[in-house]
């Protein structure tokens, strides 16, 4: 998912372990938290203050990003999740699911009783209905989704996205708590991919009035909305006391929505909040004054700093489209001019680290030095850029790039870095700042230059990385690439069976790409989560999902 914005040491070698030689998974998350400041409804006081951005979207279908991610995240159970302490994929709105015909077909049951929010059943119908509406372009949305490509898989894909018809072949429901799902490929990694928050059941109410759902979305999850969405002010949950788990131990959550990490920041320390993040700067002066997490990941009194290593890397997009963009050797000097380790240690105090490959190393995949052009090398990119773009008298060539980010959160600071390093081997650079949605949408469209992007793992597997933001048909596909073969290998290594052949050949796939340079890989993501002193306990995982059922004030 792209993040606003390394790894846990959870998982050595085969994170991704075939889920045809795994016994079928269970288990679901517990409790949640309280709080106070400005806001409406019954979160306005005593509830959990909860720092964000303005997110993108909050509604499963097209929940792209982090920010709104961690909203939906509370709000809807899909089938699976991955816990990232224990490294293994879990149970959650499924209590369990087998795999058959080789890895093409999967069988989800469904925990029973569970119900919606408005008191609807959660049945095999309400993940078909889901499934279909994140694929279909005839439901009434308020934006495109972008994230149909996770069921690309799926039998009857191709007809439903092309809207020759809603019933997706590949979705069955023999009774109300069996799902079976059916493949065109054999993808034995799909329960992980049954976890991404976009596949959560959605009532019959998402499709009847499609408008009011995505202000006020109805989920499964231990947290229901309470009011709409006020964008750009707040979005108020509260507890779901029939939920089918363990009730969180917080009444409401107000999710308050901040222009920028420094207001936030300021209103932590004055005691309005009970989680925000911490600029890059303040990040020692934090640490020293609330203390740092024991674990990276949980928040306590007196350790309240998450500095946790998270499965997502921060990069610079290029669009290859673009007629300075498309010759390889100028995007491989941009990533070779670009001094990771500075932009680590003085924006962060070393709490980053410089990335190597578009994949964490928890991910399995991940090799040290893959991306041949993903270092620093001053003299290198000089060289590439002299046998084309010969320097004037100056230092300067004939080589023009636009930086787009939003300029919130540190990213001004990482992208006057950037720029700096791109002057210092002859490239006139300039800035676009605008709002992160704003952005985001012209990345999407291939309106941009190049700019500032983050990945954070939905599902942590490389076909997450690899597939998403590289696969020529992807609404990830940011930068635009377009590699036949590419595509080919990829769709060979994510169909392939045994978990160290597929684990090798998506390594190659990566490889591959990193050659291209459609990106350059700049740092590895680190958390700078931090709680208030009123928290007993609050758990931010390595996927940047907030445990907010399972927190408990002090």
């Amino acid at each position: 998912m792209s993040t606003n914005m390394n790894r846990r040491t959870f998982v050595q070698g085969s994170l991704a372990a075939s889920v045809l030689a795994t016994l079928a998974g269970c288990g679901k998350k517990q409790d949640a938290a309280q709080s106070t400041s400005g806001g409406a409804g019954t979160a306005a006081s005593g509830a959990f203050r909860y720092y964000i951005s303005s997110p993108d979207c909050i509604d499963p279908y097209n929940v792209n990003e982090d920010q709104g991610t961690q909203v939906t995240y509370n709000l809807f159970d899909s089938l699976t999740d991955f816990d990232y302490e224990a490294g293994k994929i879990i149970g959650k709105a499924a209590e369990s699911w087998e795999p058959s015909d080789g890895g093409k077909k999967f069988t989800f049951h469904l925990v029973k009783g569970a119900k919606f929010h408005n008191g609807d059943p959660v049945n095999s119908e309400a993940f078909k209905r889901a499934w279909t509406r994140v694929v279909s372009p005839t439901y009434g949305k308020e934006n495109a989704g972008v994230l149909d490509y996770h069921l690309g898989m799926v039998k009857g894909y191709a007809d439903v996205l092309a809207g020759k018809t809603e019933d997706f072949v590949g979705l069955t429901c023999p009774d109300e708590n069996t799902f079976v799902v059916e493949l065109s490929m054999a993808y034995p990694d799909f329960p992980y991919v049954a976890a991404h928050p976009c596949l959560g059941p959605v009532p019959k109410a998402a499709v009847d009035d499609p408008k009011a759902f995505y202000k006020a979305p109805i989920g499964n999850g231990p947290f229901m909305m309470d009011g709409e969405w006020v964008d750009g002010q707040y979005i108020n949950v509260k507890r779901f006391d029939d939920y089918y788990g363990t009730p969180a131990s917080i009444g409401a959550i107000q999710f308050n929505i901040q222009k920028d990490v420094e207001t936030a920041y300021r209103e932590f320390q004055a005691g309005n909040y009970d989680k925000s993040e911490v600029p890059a700067p303040q990040t020692n002066e934090a640490i020293s004054q609330y203390g740092q997490s024991t674990d990276g990941f949980t928040g306590t009194p007196g350790h309240q700093f998450l500095t946790g290593e998270e499965a997502s890397v921060y990069y610079l997009n290029m669009t290859v489209t673009d007629e300075t963009l498309k010759d390889p050797d100028v995007r491989r000097a941009i990533s070779l001019a670009i001094n990771r380790q500075a932009i680590c240690d003085n924006l962060f105090q070393g709490l980053r680290k410089p990335a190597d490959d578009i994949l964490p190393p928890s991910i399995p995949g991940y090799e040290k030095g893959a991306w041949q052009y993903s270092h620093y090398d001053k003299e290198a990119a000089i060289k590439l850029l002299d046998a084309k773009y010969p320097a004037d008298a100056n230092g300067k060539r004939n080589l023009s790039i636009q930086l787009s980010f939003n300029p919130e959160g540190g990213h001004k600071e990482i992208m006057e870095m950037v720029q700096s390093d791109l002057e210092a081997v002859g490239f006139t650079v300039t800035s676009d700042t605008r709002e992160w949605s704003a952005i985001l949408d012209d990345y999407r469209k291939g309106n941009t230059q190049a700019g500032r992007l983050g990945w954070t793992a939905d599902y942590p597997i490389a076909d997450n990385f690899l597939y998403s933001l590289f696969k020529s048909d992807s609404g990830d596909n940011c930068s635009k690439y377009n590699n036949a073969e590419v595509d080919k290998a990829l769709e060979a290594a994510r169909s392939t069976i045994d978990d160290k052949e597929r684990i090798a050949a998506m390594t190659a796939v990566s490889k591959m790409v990193g050659d291209d340079c459609p990106i350059a890989p700049i740092m590895y993501y680190s958390h700078r989560e931090i709680t208030s002193d009123k928290v007993a306990s609050f758990n931010f995982d390595a996927g940047r999902h907030p445990h907010l059922d399972t927190a408990k004030m002090a």
